[in-house]
């Protein structure tokens, strides 16, 4: 996946900047808020899970890799543990 959370950064600032068009009419401010909405609503799923990723990597670096197999499907292989090779 190419996507980073730069990307939606990215992506929020710049409905920010539709939505902070003067030249929009009425219609259109609605329409862009409606967008606006679900683009937040798939941003905050997003950062949920970039937080449990983060939290499950934080837990394997802090309690050992015996946790990571429980955990694969959110940290996979790429994270290791000091000592780890």
């Amino acid at each position: 996946m190419k996507n980073k959370l730069q990307d939606l950064n990215d992506h929020l600032f710049a409905q920010l900047e539709r939505l902070s068009d003067e030249d929009l009419t009425a219609e259109q401010i609605e329409q862009e808020s409606k967008r606006g909405e679900a683009i937040v609503n798939v941003a905050e799923q997003i950062i949920r899970n970039a937080d449990l990723t983060f939290k499950a990597a934080t837990f394997v670096a802090q309690h050992g890799d015996r946790f990571r197999p429980a955990l694969s499907g959110l940290i996979g292989k790429s994270v290791t543990v000091e000592g780890d090779e």
